[in-house]
């Protein structure tokens, strides 16, 4: 599979696109007014302790203070050499007042606060530092080979052993007499030579040291370690052996990259180009029209049929129809043929809008179990190539996919979009007949309240419209039982549902 990776980069925004044999698969967007968090680490101080939620807040000197549940607080002890993790109340972890070293592992979503950890984690290219564990030596799944994955296990217990833990501070609600390290390999590091895959995690070693003693120094509520830019961030996390190129707009950014890479990745500084064409960079694969469309509620199909994708705070659903498609054989090849292509446009669409949380897919209803298990395996291989981790289950009795997928950052809808101001998120408005009937009501109501003979409405072009026309009978019929005068005027900056009755004398 051929893939490439575009980075468009101007003043005030980074947008990222993964391009994978010349279909956009994947887009990232960071602006710099509202740059993600993810990965960083504060310096924060408890302002809050939740009993009913085993939960607390905490100041990291953001506008709303971050939610730490217990679950995600270290209280490790070590006993014969191994590093244990007990459970306890949530007054036993933390008080107000407390200052602890966090890390951010869900960005602000709406309404809420930045979701933390004090389990801290420190990503390079080969490599993941988990500072508070002791000779915990985990491999990503994806690497298959069991020779390679033990070669690299061998080499990270290897380097540990070369490693000598020096004292930290105890200024943090964690406290231990040292340090004790933990890597987990990734994918990247299939294949890498021995002194490659310790440099990275040497380099690990240094950063945290680093940012422990940062951290003594430190003000309360402050931001102790700031993760790479968006497109650093793609060369280290979205760049792998299969990417062909890695063409960059920017001439400053591209010098960040070349050094960067001829530090972490010298065998990818080939692969990045600086793109100088006279078209912008996302017209080589028209990105911008596909974003806009990944913006659309109604998603088409080759075949004919068509996805109905609708995002709520709660959850995603996702709904699979025929449309166009009447097939050629019989109903049931049909229903299957048309969730194949809807599996795999579906596990697409989750990467490009970056849908998290939970999501229900509603396949078209199937008879033939294997047809069933078909879908799911097609849904499976197609969600391998994903980035971010999400979990499937099996077919419902309703014939509903329950998943998951981790939700880390704004999907792209609520990074690009706002609140529509006219329907308020609604998805739709009242009709101006509606409209009509309301105000009629309100007339009826007003004219009890106010020794007036004469009314003035102000409502919009079509409301008014609709009053005069196809309700005029209904209208003069009001004004001769409540014996008042209406007259209507047209408010052009009025929306539909906005209207105003006016008493007033001659």
């Amino acid at each position: 599979m051929s893939e490439e990776v575009l980075i468009n980069v101007t003043p005030r925004e980074t947008r990222v696109a993964m391009v994978e044999n010349g279909i956009l698969q994947e887009v990232i967007v960071e602006r710099t007014s509202n740059r993600g968090l993810v990965s960083n680490i504060y310096k924060g101080r408890v302002c809050r302790v939740l009993p009913g939620m085993q939960a607390a807040f905490v100041d990291i000197g953001l506008e709303r203070a971050a939610f730490l549940h217990a679950s995600d607080v270290v209280n490790s002890q070590i006993e014969n050499g191994q590093t244990t993790y007990e459970s306890e109340s949530i007054y036993e972890l933390l008080h107000e007042g407390q200052t602890l070293l966090v890390q951010v592992i869900k960005d602000p979503l709406g309404s809420k606060g930045a979701r933390l950890t004090t389990q801290i984690s420190i990503p390079s290219r080969y490599a993941v530092l988990i500072p508070y564990t002791q000779d915990m030596i985990g491999v990503s799944t994806r690497i298959d080979k069991e020779e390679e994955r033990k070669r690299l296990k061998e080499i990270a217990l290897d380097y540990l052993g070369l490693v000598t833990p020096t004292a930290a501070t105890p200024t943090t609600g964690i406290t231990k007499e040292r340090n004790h390290y933990g890597f987990i390999i990734r994918t990247a590091a299939e294949g890498v030579i021995e002194s490659r895959l310790r440099a990275d995690m040497e380099f690990l070693c240094r950063l945290w040291q680093d940012i422990l003693q940062r951290e003594v120094t430190a003000p309360q509520c402050s931001l102790i370690y700031n993760d790479f830019s968006v497109a650093l961030r793609a060369v280290r996390d979205l760049i792998g052996t299969s990417v062909e190129k890695v063409r960059i707009d920017s001439k400053e950014t591209f010098a960040e990259l070349i050094e960067f890479a001829k530090k972490f990745t010298p065998d990818l500084v080939s692969n990045i180009e600086l793109y100088d064409g006279d078209s912008p960079i996302f017209d080589l694969y028209a990105i911008d029209d596909e974003i806009t469309k990944a913006l659309e509620r109604k998603v088409q199909l080759k075949s004919g049929g068509y996805l109905v994708i609708d995002q709520t705070e709660a959850m995603t659903t996702i709904d699979v129809n025929t449309g166009a498609y009447v097939g050629s054989r019989n109903l049931e090849e049909t229903i299957f043929k048309t969730n194949l292509e809807a599996a795999q446009t579906i596990a697409r669409q989750l990467r490009l809008r970056n849908l998290g949380g939970i999501i229900i897919l509603d396949f078209i209803d199937m008879t033939d179990p294997e047809h069933k298990r078909q879908i799911l395996r097609t849904l499976e291989k197609c969600l391998e190539r994903d980035h971010t981790r999400s979990h499937l289950s099996e077919v419902s009795s309703l014939g509903l996919v329950q998943m998951t997928r981790k939700r880390t950052r704004e999907s792209l809808e609520h990074v690009l979009c706002e609140t529509c101001p006219t329907c308020h998120g609604r998805g739709s408005i009242k009709t101006a007949e509606t409209i009509c009937y309301e105000i009629l009501r309100e007339l009826a109501r007003e004219s009890r309240l106010f020794d007036t003979k004469q009314f003035l409405i102000l409502a919009a072009p079509e409301v008014v419209s609709f009053c005069l026309t196809e309700e005029s009978s209904s209208v003069a019929e009001l004004q001769e039982i409540l014996e008042k005068t209406f007259k209507f005027q047209v408010e052009n900056s009025y929306i539909r549902e906005q209207y105003d009755i006016i008493p007033y004398q001659i």
